[in-house]
């Protein structure tokens, strides 16, 4: 019988991206800079949704778009352009898109956002779930009432942390963690909500806590258990120039979720999510940076480095046949609507 459910199911904050990249420094109060490398599109919640697209998964997106230019330019791109199910999703009338700028310097990058709180809570949009394999999440200090709907379902829940501006790191957002079958944090996070002082000790408690624990460690890779298979895996980063890493995290999360599907050795999860993570920084944005299986099969093919095309031969046999049409990079501006 075929399962028709959803491979991925998504809610949260869209934004519409403007990235300025090449900038050497920050511009300082009175100062103007020019530069050359510029893209747009849809960011946020869109950077899930695209990623998870791009590997075929059916990715089906509860957000909210404004009723003006950023809020169709986005919903467009999504729908038509990245074939995202949007029949969860809603437009507000006279709410206008979140707008983000962001200024990309080195390997890090400042951010401008404006916008206002959405009309409609996450659990507004989502209400009874459909019934999906996966819903990656991002969980916090309130608990969202759709996940543990999606969760009793059967959806495994693969969940991330952000930031906590509090620094307060309080251990009772573990708790979501009993509704989880994942969850992905950086180190820093990791850390700090563990109350260790390293990646692999915090590691060794999130094991205790869900099946599948993996810390991302940037520029160091990545450390993961999965306590459903008895397999500890620790990867190193590609060596690659950083162009902009928005949404570098999103990938990893997208990725690792659409090799988890196809049941692959956790070491291979870990290698395929740090691969495509790198690949996106090479391009500007978040949700157009995602390479999908057009990007991978594109960096396997033009490889030449011995190790590397030993480390990474299980791509050889993981490939799809059709790797899909070359994929669309944020553009410098977004084009015009025919008339």
């Amino acid at each position: 019988m075929d399962d028709d459910r959803p491979d991925v199911l998504l809610t949260g904050l869209l934004f519409y991206d403007l990235v300025l990249t090449g900038l050497g420094k920050p511009p300082t109060p009175g100062e103007e800079i020019w530069t050359a490398g510029m893209g747009c599109g849809p960011g946020g919640i869109a950077n899930l949704a695209v990623a998870a697209a791009r590997f075929g998964l059916r990715t089906s997106l509860a957000t909210v778009f404004g009723d003006d230019f950023y809020g169709e330019y986005c919903r467009d791109v999504l729908c038509d352009q990245e074939d995202v199910d949007l029949s969860l999703s809603r437009t507000a009338d006279g709410w206008p898109t979140p707008v983000t700028v962001s200024l990309a310097a080195g390997h890090d990058r400042a951010l401008v956002t404006h916008g206002q709180e959405p009309p409609y809570s996450q659990d507004a949009l989502m209400g009874d779930p459909p019934e999906a394999r996966t819903a990656l999440v991002h969980i916090e200090a309130e608990p969202r009432e759709w996940i543990a709907k999606a969760a009793a379902n059967g959806t495994h829940v693969y969940a991330d942390v952000g930031w906590d501006p509090t620094q307060e790191w309080s251990r009772d957002l573990l708790d979501q963690l009993a509704l989880c079958h994942a969850f992905l944090p950086n180190e820093t996070e990791a850390m700090a909500y563990t109350r260790t002082d390293s990646a692999v000790a915090a590691l060794g408690t999130l094991a205790e806590l869900v099946p599948v624990a993996v810390v991302t460690r940037g520029g160091d890779g990545a450390v993961a258990v999965d306590q459903t298979t008895g397999e500890y895996a620790e990867v190193p980063a590609l060596d690659v120039e950083v162009l902009d890493a928005t949404g570098a995290g999103d990938v990893f999360g997208a990725s690792f979720v659409a090799a988890s599907l196809g049941g692959w050795p956790l070491a291979e999860r870990l290698r395929f999510a740090v691969l495509a993570a790198g690949l996106s920084v090479q391009h500007h944005g978040g949700a157009l940076a995602a390479p999908g299986w057009y990007g991978v099969d594109r960096w396997w093919r033009s490889l030449t480095d011995p190790d590397l095309k030993k480390t990474y031969g299980f791509l050889a046999d993981r490939l799809p046949a059709d790797v899909g049409p070359p994929v669309h990079h944020a553009p410098v501006t977004p084009p015009a609507r025919p008339h």
